[in-house]
């Protein structure tokens, strides 16, 4: 079956992202690879688990690291459960198939310090990319969106008598979520300076390039590390991190692990437990300077 009803499935049905669905088209066009060298046959719809362990073996013999080998055979489990669903095949070849151990990766957030320094390097000129980049990172801190959902975000989508933003999340889910004052500001600066680029052609997206476009993953990647370069030594400097920073500073200061949840646009409570690391540390520390029998 070619993998273009495959891809339809995901987009239409699962509604997942176009980095998702190249993600897993990529994986299955690798292992179709595998198969034509390694038995002669590109067609991946008939294949044993045997063959699927050899391509295993074959990528851990490669140096690929286990984290990265589970998500391959994640997008391959996900067009075998597909094969069923239309009645290709009726066994799963990945049933019994237990994923390889994987170190538990922990992601280090920013400090208040180092988020201090980012708002202080801020660029003070009320120009349109001045105005676009404190913007940007307000938003991520101040709301812990995704950079998809960032990038994605349309001025419709802004509440500013109710002081809240509609996010469209994964799988199209709808989450609002509060402004707070800083952030209010510096909408309403950016706001003048977008008026004077946007065009017909602007989409109604909240976030432009000085050309007048939507911006792209690229960008905002590059605009946050460039400005965290600057105050931070941490190796990842990302959107991501400051989405699991904003979760961490809430927590340490007593929020309520629910409505972490809610406002991150996680499904379930496990997802967003994960942030909690960090919060144990901090009160590890604030425990071993506070307790009488510890000074």
């Amino acid at each position: 079956m070619p993998f273009k009803k495959f891809h339809d499935y995901l987009a239409l049905e699962k509604n997942y992202s176009v980095h998702t669905i190249t993600a897993y088209l990529n994986d299955l066009e690798e292992f179709s690879s595998y198969c034509s060298e390694a038995f002669g046959e590109g067609v991946i719809d008939m294949v044993s688990y045997s063959q699927i362990r050899s391509w295993i073996i074959e990528l851990v013999e490669r140096g690929v690291a286990n984290r990265s080998v589970n998500r391959k055979i994640s997008s391959l489990k996900a067009y075998y459960k597909f094969l069923i669903k239309v009645g290709v095949i009726e066994v799963h070849p990945l049933a019994k198939h237990r994923a390889l151990k994987t170190s538990k990766k922990v992601e280090v957030p920013f400090s208040e310090q180092e988020m201090m320094k980012v708002f202080e390097s801020l660029s003070p000129e009320d120009t349109f990319e001045a105005t676009r980049d404190r913007l940007m990172i307000e938003l991520f801190y101040g709301t812990g969106i995704r950079r998809a959902e960032l990038i994605n975000l349309k001025e419709g989508d802004l509440d500013l008598s109710g002081k809240t933003i509609k996010v469209l999340g994964k799988r199209n889910k709808e989450r609002y979520v509060p402004l707070l004052p800083f952030v209010e500001d510096s909408l309403q600066r950016y706001l003048r300076h977008k008026r004077v680029v946007e065009h017909s052609d602007s989409g109604g997206f909240l976030f432009l390039l000085k050309s007048g476009y939507k911006v792209y993953e690229t960008f905002v990647y590059r605009v946050i590390n460039n400005y965290f370069s600057k105050a931070s030594t941490k190796v990842k400097k990302s959107p991501h991190i400051l989405r699991h920073t904003f979760a961490t500073h809430l927590l340490n200061k007593g929020a309520d692990l629910n409505a972490v949840k809610e406002l991150l646009g996680h499904s379930s409570l496990a997802s967003t437990q994960v942030y909690t690391h960090n919060s144990i540390e901090e009160l590890k520390r604030a425990y071993g300077k506070a307790h009488p029998r510890n000074n």
